[in-house]
Formats: C-alpha cells, sequence, structure tokens
C-alpha cells in the first residue's frame, strides 16, 4: 500500500440562491491543467494558507468568530478568501455594519483586487484592511466533513460549509483555476453528472443529492442548522466488477457502501 501522506486543512463553500422551483448552488469546472480534480465541476474552495492563518490573529478583520476555535476560524477565513479568489462573490461587511456589502460595493473590489490577489502580488489581510471590511464568519453554517482516504498521494481535510449568497452578487469563474462558472439546481448537477455532462468528484455528489432534498435556501439552511456533522473518510475495496466506496451510515448520505466504477 502507497505510504499515506498527510492530509493538508482545505474548505469549500455551497453558495445558495432560491431558483424558480429549487434551490440553486454556484459551481465551477476546474481547469483542466489543475492537479488536483482536473475539468471536474466543484464547490469554490481550496486550502488553508498562511495569509488566513494570520488574518485569524486579526481579530478586526473577522466578526461573528465568537465560540469558534482559531482552527475552525482559519477553515471559514480560507473558505470566504478562495471563493472570492475564484468567483469574486465576497461574504463580508464594512467595519461597524450588521449587513453584508452590496454586489456594486463587492463588485468594484474584486474589479481592484482579485486578479492581484490570484497572482500572489497582494494579500488578502491587505484587502480587507485597506477596504475598511470583516469578513463575515457567521454567514457559514458547517455542513460536511471530509478527509481523502488514505493511500492516496494528495489528501485535504476539508470542511463544506453552506451560506446564502448575498444579494445579486452573481459570481464569475477567474479563467485560471476554473474555465466556466454556473448557477445550477443539485437534480440538475447530479442529473450532469450520471448522464456524462459533468465529472462530479464523489464527496461532491454525494452532497448534491443531500442538498437536492432542501426546497429553498431558508430549509438548506434550517437543516444544516440541526445538524450533527459525522466526518467521513472513505474507505476503498477493489471487487471484481469496480471499486466501492464505504462510508459511515450515520453521515446522512442515504446509506454506507457505494459502487464508484467498473474495472476499465
Amino acid at each position: 500500500m502507497p505510504e499515506t501522506s498527510a492530509s493538508r486543512p482545505a474548505s469549500t463553500i455551497l453558495l445558495l440562491r432560491d431558483g424558480a422551483n429549487e434551490v440553486e448552488v454556484f459551481m465551477m469546472v476546474r481547469h483542466h491543467q489543475i492537479e488536483f480534480n482536473s475539468g471536474a465541476l466543484v464547490f469554490p474552495g481550496g486550502s488553508v494558507d498562511a495569509g488566513d492563518q494570520e488574518i485569524v490573529k486579526r481579530s478586526d478583520l473577522y466578526s461573528g468568530g465568537e465560540g469558534l476555535s482559531e482552527s475552525d476560524r482559519g477553515f471559514r477565513i480560507a473558505a470566504i478568501r478562495e471563493t472570492f479568489e475564484e468567483s469574486g462573490i465576497l461574504l463580508a461587511r464594512s467595519k461597524g455594519s450588521n449587513t453584508p456589502i452590496d454586489a456594486k460595493r463587492a463588485g468594484e473590489i474584486a474589479d481592484a483586487h482579485r486578479v492581484a490577489l490570484n497572482e500572489h502580488k497582494i494579500s488578502f489581510l491587505s484587502i480587507l484592511s485597506d477596504n475598511g471590511l470583516q469578513l463575515a464568519l457567521d454567514t457559514l453554517l458547517p455542513y460536511a466533513h471530509w478527509i481523502t482516504p488514505e493511500g492516496m498521494p494528495k489528501r485535504f481535510d476539508t470542511w463544506f460549509f453552506l451560506a446564502a449568497a448575498p444579494p445579486d452578487q452573481l459570481g464569475a469563474h477567474d479563467g485560471r483555476e476554473s474555465t466556466d462558472s454556473i448557477w445550477v439546481s443539485p437534480r440538475e448537477a447530479v442529473e450532469g453528472g450520471e448522464s456524462g455532462r459533468f465529472k462530479l468528484p464523489f464527496p461532491t455528489t454525494r452532497n448534491l443529492i443531500r442538498l437536492a432534498k432542501q426546497g429553498s435556501v431558508n430549509a438548506a439552511l434550517d437543516h444544516a442548522k440541526g445538524m450533527s456533522v459525522v466526518t467521513v473518510m472513505p474507505v476503498m475495496t477493489k471487487t471484481e466488477t469496480g471499486r466501492q466506496l464505504r462510508i459511515p451510515r450515520e453521515a446522512g448520505y442515504d446509506g454506507e457502501v457505494f459502487e464508484v466504477g467498473a474495472v476499465g
């Protein structure tokens, strides 16, 4: 068995809005040259980095972090930063305000700083400080916690969060890590994965199926508030017909053994 590598802390956000008849979630297609999950339809997110830890130490740069550990704050800060980098959507408030910044302000900040941030020419901390912003950590609700199976060469310890998309912040892919972006109902995304229209990672599929049971943003958020998040680290086994992944039944994904592909 290959030597197990350590798992890197990472975060992702399921940004939600109400569609005509179903809840919709913001998703992006990862660039084909990206090393991890290339070409896959995913939620915005990525690794917790050193800059996120610097923001953790600056309690003036976020609100709603009361009662959270430093680790928890780091996961949420990374989730908001990665979402801003990849989509331009910014979950933040002006200092002293209880309401999220509006779409116009978020767009101005994205236009001024997003490219430089993605090119590592400016830090997220500087953007927040220079614009008098506080990250709205309390807008994120824990939804799932997945750890890449042992034996995989690249492993992540990933928290999935739910958040209502700020009004009129529509999001747009960055053209670098992602090449397309859509607002899509969880049902349509899952059907696209089954038909081959979309390439969906296993954890993404399971979370979309769970989300599809909720008919509105408020219903999804209320469901998340009442959940007890169970950590999932799938165990993979090979069978005569393909591969199986086993996950804890109590994690709430309608089963514990899933077929994930035929032997080629």
